[in-house]
Parts: C-alpha cells; structure tokens; sequence
C-alpha cells in the first residue's frame, strides 16, 4: 500500500518479539492513578483558526524507527513551521531504534525523562498504564482531541471503545488497516512463466501443486518461506482471537466466549500437519526454524519463491515496493478484527508531559491536518515527492529513486490518520476507500474491546511463554513430526500453568462481558 516497508513485517516483528499484541488492566482494584504534572490553562482551541492565546511550548514526541534518514532534521523543520502556526508548539521528534525501544522507553517512562507523545501497543500497552506511565484521554479527546475521535467513530465507533480499560482511553490507535485477511504472496514473474492458475487458489491444499512447479523448475529456490518466526504464524489469527497471548484463545473469534488452548484443537493440528507435509516436501528450508533470513531479503536474493502473511488491500503494490520486483498476493481467507489488530499501533500523552493538552492538539492535528500528516509520511513537497496529474497520487521527484531519496521512512500507518495521505503511483487511486470498506466490513471478534490483564498469573504466563518458545518454530516451520511433539507441547504447557491462565483469562472475559451487555 505504501512505498517501504510495510507495517505487518513491523507488528510481526514486534508482536513476535513480545509474544502479544496487547494485554489488560479489567481489575478495578488495578486502576492506574494517572494525573498530569501539569496542565495548560488555555482553553480547547479550534486548530484551524490559529493559536491565538496559546504560550509557546515545546513537546516531545517519541517512535521507534529504522534509523533517521538523511533529510529527517529538514523535515522535523518543515514540520515545526506548521505546529507552530497552529499550536504555537514545536516539536522535538525522538526515534529509538527498534531493537533498542523495549529498554529504552522502559526507562523513559520510568524516570522523569521529558516525553509528551509516545507510540504505544506492541504489546506493552496495559502494562504501561497498570504501572501509571500513560495519562487518561476521555476529557481531552472532548476538548482538544475531537478530531481524532470523529475521525475514528467514522470507521467504527468499536475502534475507540476497544482501546478502553476500566472506561478510561489512555491511547488512540491509528487509522490504517485495522482487520487483516490472510494468503501467499508470490513472485509474478514466475507465476507467469509457469502459467499458475492463481483463481485456483482457493485453501492450503491448493498451494501443494504450486510449489511443486517452482521445486522442480527452480531448484536453487526455496517453494516458501517463513513470514516472522514461522510458516504460519500470522495466519493462525483467523482461526482465534488471541485474547492477546495467545495463551487461552476464542476459537472462530466466538466460541461463545469460552476460552479454550488452541494448541490442542484440531484446526492448530491441522495446520501444523500442512506444514509438516511442505517441509518433508522440500517446499520449506531445512533450516526454517532457525533462519534469521526476512522473507523479503530470501524473495529479493532469488532464495524464495513465496510467503505466507497477513494482508490488506494494495498488499501488493506495497511488498513488490519493500522487494524490488513484481509480486502477486492471493487471499484465501476473509478478513478479521480482533482487540490486537487495534492495539497494536497507537498514541499515547506519558504521564510527565508537562504540557498534556498540547499534545492531544498536536495528536488532533495528525488525525485532521493533511498538511501535517503528508510531512510525516513522504517529507517534503518537491523534495521528496511531487504531485502527479492524478489528484492525491504522487511519486518521485525528476531524477530521484528510492535509493537517493532523502526522506524514506514510509511509516504512513504509524503516524494518525493514514486515510489523510497522499497516495504514491501504482497503488490503486481509491485506496483509502478500499481500506476504510475494508475495516468497516471485516468480521469482529464477540470480545472486541476486551483487554486481559496477566498480573494475576504472571508466574504461570512466564513459565508457558519458556515451552510456547522451546516448541512453537520447530512446529510451526514442519521441521519436527507434530504426530511426536505436539502432545509433549500440550502436556509441557499444562506442566507450565496454561490451566490456570485459561482459568484466570475466563474470569476477567465472563466480567467483561457482563460489564459491556
């Protein structure tokens, strides 16, 4: 969908890295006594009629990021010159790399480190408030945050309502793809070349005979490889809510709200025998569960033919950008909402922000403000890109491509509201539409908007994530007999405590759900 990498390798990435995309504070004796330092006397603004009784501030905004592109200073400048007309505000614009954020904002937010707006989710989310770190919105999202919360409530006023714990918003997710459906994404050029019959891809078995033609006409490549830690990873969420560890799930996103352990239901089984069959097969590397290889270095060197992943429209479009070569995506199962989806990429005012009302009007301004939003997401106008004849597309400046462009972050779904972004050339024209249908349509988990605080069995949740990551990638990459290891997964994690996190996740949904009928 957009130029650069593509926000599912980033969630994946970060939700493997942390095991969940969210978790919960559903105890009322676990309320978070968040209360800012210190509050702006100015009354709510209308951003759009200038900052006229405003004192001058300065916030702080923080986001994980690959590193900052040579251009970053100029358009952190450009950048200013709009929050300043606006807000009367500049901001100071702090990217952490991403292997270092988890340590790193830990200790931020833990001392008195000046941060106002910081991304939150990725699986830290709830613990973060439990511990206080994030401040309540309800009364600014009123006041200076009406945008966002129009913005929102347009697409699904669920949206908001599954970001809440104890009825208190203390994060706004962004507006990007908030469902996700699930397929193979593959090399065009040899779907071609061997005339593949993509329409005929309609289920698992179905990819058998596809990646037979590539193991016997490409031999030096590898049929697919894994997307993440393993094979199947994401594609596991369209069978279940994760109710955000995946240690307790809602299989079909309902069962009528009982909570059961995937591990021992037939569709994980199932899958785990598909994969098995791939790697004996020769469809899956030898050395899948072990490979540090993205799927996107192994596509680009010519070592793969495909991967397996979570999806959104203009799928393609965006991973043929993050390759460097035409791929063609197929999705084969329908599209899903659940709590995690929401979660996982949003905003948040830190407890020590010392100007808390002006960071919800610059967090107003990245859900309202196109000019803004398009300085975030592609730079600057004429530098870093140029408008096409078509309204909305553009596309490299004369002269410039990818590799010398100066300003390249690419992180559209990250900052507010992507449907306020210019649209890059070869993505579909009515793409945001596209999406916004798309998240509007999906089908919702029944627990949509419950969030599971682990606090309670959090020597249990420990002990289980120790199996869940001594079995799941040599399971999930085929690489060990599921007929042999599954059960010793299944009674290894009932050793672990899984009984009681099931037992405890129950508890706190039957609450949430009582609460919410």
């Amino acid at each position: 969908m957009q130029k650069g990498k593509k926000l599912t390798v980033i969630l994946l990435v970060m939700v493997l890295a942390f095991t969940t995309l969210l978790a919960a504070c559903s105890s009322s004796n676990n309320e978070p006594a968040n209360t800012p330092q210190n509050t702006d006397a100015a009354a709510p603004q209308d951003t759009e009629n200038g900052n006229s009784g405003l004192e001058p501030v300065e916030l702080v905004m923080v986001f994980p990021g690959p590193g900052e592109p040579q251009d970053f200073k100029e358009v952190e400048a450009a950048i200013n010159e709009v929050t300043k007309e606006k807000i009367n505000a500049t901001v100071k614009l702090v990217m952490i790399g991403w292997a270092a954020w988890t340590q790193q904002t830990t200790l931020m937010l833990a001392g008195n480190e000046k941060v106002d707006l910081i991304l939150s989710g990725l699986g830290t989310y709830t613990q973060n408030v439990g511990r206080g770190q994030y401040l309540p919105m309800n009364d600014m999202l009123e006041n200076e945050g009406k945008g966002i919360k129009e913005a929102l409530d347009s697409l699904d006023p669920a949206f908001l309502d599954a970001v809440k714990i104890n009825g208190e918003v203390y994060a706004v997710p962004s507006i990007r793809d908030l469902a996700a459906d699930y397929g193979i994404t593959m090399r065009k050029d040899l779907v071609d070349k061997y005339n593949i019959d993509v329409n005929a891809i309609k289920s698992y078995d179905d990819l058998d005979a596809v990646f037979q033609i590539i193991k016997d006409n490409e031999p030096d490549m590898i049929p697919t490889t894994k997307y993440g830690d393993t094979i199947i990873d994401t594609h596991l969420n369209y069978y279940r809510d994760a109710l955000d560890d995946g240690f307790g799930v809602l299989p079909d996103l309902d069962n009528g709200l009982k909570v059961v352990n995937f591990f021992e239901t037939p569709q994980y089984a199932e899958m785990l025998n598909t994969v098995r069959r791939w790697y004996q097969a020769g469809y899956i590397a030898k050395d899948a569960a072990t490979s540090t290889e993205t799927q996107y270095n192994m596509v680009k060197a010519g070592k793969a033919f495909s991967f397996m992943s979570h999806m959104k429209p203009g799928i393609a479009a965006q991973e043929s950008k993050n390759v460097g070569m035409e791929l063609i995506s197929v999705n084969f199962l329908p599209a899903t909402t659940a709590t995690g989806n929401i979660t996982s990429i949003m905003w948040s005012i830190a407890r020590n922000s010392e100007h808390p009302e002006r960071a919800m009007m610059l967090l107003n301004l990245l859900y309202t403000d196109p000019e803004l939003v398009n300085l975030f997401d592609w730079g600057i106008e004429g530098k870093h890109y140029v408008k096409t004849d078509v309204d909305n597309i553009i596309d490299y400046p004369p002269g410039v491509d990818a590799a010398s462009l100066g300003y390249n972050l690419n992180y559209g779904w990250m900052f507010g509201n992507q449907f306020l972004s210019h649209i890059w050339q070869g993505d579909s024209p009515t793409l945001w539409d596209e999406l916004a249908e798309f998240n509007k349509t999906s089908k919702k988990s029944k627990a949509l908007g419950f969030n599971y605080d682990s606090e309670p069995v959090k020597t249990e949740v420990a002990a289980v994530r120790n199996v869940y990551d001594q079995y799941r990638k040599a399971l999930e990459t085929g690489t060990v007999d599921p007929v042999i290891e599954l059960p010793k997964y299944i009674k290894q994690l009932k050793a672990a405590g899984i009984d009681k996190i099931i037992a405890e996740k129950q508890k706190q949904l039957d609450a949430w759900a009582a609460a919410n009928n």
